[in-house]
């Protein structure tokens, strides 16, 4: 099995023909970034990857931004994730990263959102798989466990940083067994969170060495159980973020960390892991 690894453009606002590489990133393999806004967006991010010869996993964002708007319906969010979808039809898309739903809609909204959500992308050609997030669906275990035996056909794009701090632990209690949502990981968001927040100061830090390798823990299952299920090519995507996300120093409101420095440390460290598991399982 192979590891593309992904640079995400949260936060670059920049537009794509100057956020896009230009030629060869050593650390990355393609970017993962939104699906763009507009139809003459898509059109010149169409161009602009196929021109540059990049990959692109694209994120479709339903109803609002990333945390919804509290009164939109389920129809409302597949609405949206339908008119994504055709923008995203026109572009040399790896596959859609859904960040759906809202966390107040109880499993069986969820799996039922889950389904005509897959029917949508499904009747367009295309791949697409779940995060877990908070404010969206799927925001804790629990409730994704549930989803799961609602819906067991579903995809997910694992970020496990959310879980994290929505239980206020690392989940590597003997009681918790994830398998059923490993089973079904499609895609990896490589952000390490800790009890209190979504993103830690640096996973390099000592303080963070628990933090750091239960979320490693949780990629190895992930990848053995990809493994398992014959996938050719895994993907992760380096996702340490802006917007609160990223600490910072009072008064000045200074980053404690450089965002790109932290982004490439992931990729290179979890290319690394990848090599000495492959390695290992070969």
């Amino acid at each position: 099995m192979h590891l593309d690894i992904f640079r995400s453009l949260w936060g670059d606002h920049r537009s794509w023909d100057v956020a896009l590489p230009t030629g060869p990133d050593s650390d990355f393999d393609g970017i993962e970034a939104r699906i763009p806004s507009t139809m003459a967006q898509a059109e010149m991010g169409a161009q602009l990857l196929h021109d540059r010869n990049i990959p692109w996993i694209g994120i479709a964002i339903t109803g609002g931004d990333v945390v919804p708007h509290q009164a939109a319906t389920p129809e409302d969010h597949l609405v949206d994730l339908s008119n994504a979808i055709e923008r995203a039809r026109i572009m040399p898309v790896r596959f859609i990263s859904v960040l759906g739903g809202n966390d107040r809609w109880p499993a069986t909204v969820q799996a039922d959102f889950i389904a005509r959500a897959q029917d949508i992308c499904m009747r367009a050609g295309m791949t697409c798989c779940f995060e877990t997030h908070r404010s969206r669906i799927l925001a804790t275990p629990w409730i994704t466990l549930d989803v799961i035996r609602l819906r067991p056909d579903a995809l997910f794009t694992a970020d496990i940083s959310h879980w994290v701090v929505c239980c206020e632990r690392l989940l590597n209690d003997p009681l918790d067994d994830f398998s059923p949502f490993v089973e079904r990981v499609h895609h990896i968001q490589a952000r390490v969170g800790q009890p209190q927040a979504p993103q830690v100061t640096h996973p390099a830090a000592p303080e963070h060495a628990a933090a750091l390798h239960f979320h490693q823990e949780v990629w190895e299952q992930i990848w053995a159980s990809q493994r398992a299920r014959a996938y050719a090519t895994t993907t992760l995507t380096s996702e340490f973020g802006p917007d609160g996300y990223l600490p910072s120093l009072p008064f000045t409101d200074a980053p404690v960390a450089d965002l790109a420095q932290l982004n490439r440390w992931m990729a290179h460290t979890e290319r690394e892991h990848f090599m000495r598991l492959h390695t290992t399982s070969l």
